[in-house]
């Protein structure tokens, strides 16, 4: 049985991910505004991860009355003490920009040698039912800060982002690839080891 759940990001990517690897837990997942849902913005002012998922997915539970699913994710760069982190799509004042974000970060990065350019990705992905209940998930994905972007695909910081046991950074990586090792692919394998110890969903990934 097809489990329908309603997305709460805005965020084509993320929901183009989430769908691609939530397909194979048994879920169907569909974005807050092909369900027909308000376009209001909701404002992300939590200090982690976790909050901001939570608001999130709270927030879009309300309205609609489904099972909800939000995703909160960033880039966590040791040599600048966690930063961007929950700050990364608006890491240089201008909120989705890449480009930007990106430009930032190689400049502040420009004199740190690739030893010291470790980084992981972060997200943290909560469930929320519509009697309340709630399942939080976390998944991490260890790594360097490239000196250059590389590559063409997936979005925001991941042509910067080489992961652990790769030649490659993630922008090099097709979705296929990507979707196996990525962090949000490691929190939603949380997520449902989580819901077959609740016994929501039955049988393996």
């Amino acid at each position: 049985m097809t489990m329908l759940v309603v997305a709460a990001s805005q965020n084509q990517h993320k929901i183009d991910e989430l769908e691609a690897i939530m397909r194979r837990f048994g879920m169907s997942i569909i974005g807050r505004d092909q369900f027909g849902l308000p376009k209001t913005k909701i404002e992300e002012d939590g200090d982690t991860f976790e909050a901001n998922s939570l608001k999130k997915a709270n927030e879009i539970n309300l309205i609609c009355h489904q099972i909800t699913v939000a995703d909160d994710s960033g880039l966590m760069v040791d040599a600048l003490d966690g930063a961007p982190g929950v700050y990364s799509s608006r890491f240089a004042g201008e909120e989705g920009n890449d480009q930007k974000n990106n430009e930032k970060l190689l400049e502040m990065l420009k004199d740190v040698p690739l030893e010291k350019r470790t980084a992981r990705f972060v997200s943290v992905i909560t469930m929320v039912y519509p009697n309340r209940s709630r399942v939080v998930a976390r998944g991490e994905c260890e790594g360097h800060i490239l000196f250059e972007a590389s590559g063409e695909h997936g979005f925001g910081y991941d042509p910067l982002f080489r992961p652990l046991g790769y030649d490659v950074s993630f922008g090099q990586l097709t979705a296929e690839e990507k979707n196996k090792i990525s962090h949000r692919a490691k929190a939603l394998e949380d997520l449902q080891r989580q819901l077959e110890l609740l016994h929501y969903v039955k049988g393996g990934i």
